[in-house]
């Protein structure tokens, strides 16, 4: 065992399957030069045909990357930032999602798309966004986001020797976190959640950087005798509903806490599966925990209390433990 940060897991993860598979290549802007920290080592490692840098025209490379990945590459391809991923939406909705089924199946689409969330750090409205519930709408996408050092190598390393697309969504508030990982090769299959804590009086499903926040919201419960059982949702698609409606058969009620916007969103998805399938076990209305549906301000004093947060997070437990 080794300890790591969340950003040093990612760089892992990409040194590793370089040096495993010589199809994996990585593309972006300034992702040889180590812009956010996740990418350090790799040009003098694998040069600079592996390790490409891009013109700020992310359509293109990204169409590019789907090329490639086409005629039979691993390419990884870095959004920088998660918004970026706007500017490429034609190449994801109509390329990348779909050649497989369009094909037939002869085509297939091993495409890893990074794309770094960087929220609550001051970047305003166009570059804040948590952008996951709009691209899980789209089928033929696989949708990640890891909170966990051990989950952002393992995930990323399945995603980028899985045949399917899939975007990595990184919560770059996590970037510090610190975990013990194993040094052997390891992967985290997609579409399976995790039980942070257990518990029996009430579920929290979060997603991202909600999960550290609803585990310290689980641990202020348990003061007050209340039992919250934490998921951390870890793989939005496909999406672990097995594990979450066990969750709530046991506890009767869910709070879902996601930092995305509230409109269209992961927490909306949950709160729909579980009043659809699990409706008899409820005790309590379903309450989420989310951005309300506005852009994102530049001011941190208006910004920071838009996320969930470990209060936000409580006070919705004790509502529906009301």
């Amino acid at each position: 065992m080794h300890t790591v940060t969340y950003l040093q897991a990612l760089n892992e993860a990409l040194h590793e399957e370089m040096a495993r598979d010589e199809r994996v290549f990585i593309m972006g802007e300034d992702v040889g030069w180590n812009m956010l920290g996740a990418t350090g080592g790799l040009k003098e490692v694998f040069g600079t045909d592996r390790v490409r840098n891009t013109p700020i025209a992310e359509a293109g490379f990204v169409g590019a990357g789907a090329g490639a990945a086409m005629v039979g590459m691993r390419p990884v391809v870095d959004m920088l930032i998660a918004p970026f991923l706007y500017v490429a939406f034609d190449q994801i909705a109509s390329i990348i999602a779909k050649s497989t089924y369009l094909y037939g199946g002869q085509a297939k689409m091993p495409l890893t798309l990074r794309a770094p969330m960087i929220y609550g750090a001051g970047n305003a409205a166009q570059h804040s966004d948590r952008p996951y519930s709009t691209f899980m709408s789209i089928p033929g996408l696989k949708i990640i986001a890891p909170a966990s050092p051990f989950d952002a190598k393992g995930m990323l390393k399945a995603a980028i020797r899985d045949d399917d697309p899939v975007i990595s969504f990184e919560d770059f508030g996590l970037a510090g976190l610190r975990e013990d990982i194993p040094d052997d090769d390891y992967l985290v299959d997609l579409g399976q959640a995790a039980v942070r804590r257990e518990g029996t009086d009430l579920t929290i499903v979060a997603v991202a950087g909600a999960v550290p926040q609803a585990l310290q919201a689980a641990e202020q419960l348990d003061g007050a005798g209340v039992s919250a059982e934490v998921i951390d949702l870890r793989s939005i698609v496909p999406l672990d509903r097995e594990t979450i409606l066990a969750s709530v058969a046991k506890t009767g009620r869910l709070v879902v806490a996601d930092p995305a916007h509230e409109m269209g969103s992961v927490a909306s998805e949950i709160s729909a599966v579980v009043a659809q399938e699990g409706f008899w076990d409820l005790q309590a209305p379903i309450v989420r925990v989310t951005t309300p549906h506005t852009h994102i301000p530049f001011s941190a004093p208006l910004e920071r209390p838009l996320y969930p947060s470990a209060e936000r997070i409580l006070a919705a437990a004790q509502r529906v433990m009301a």
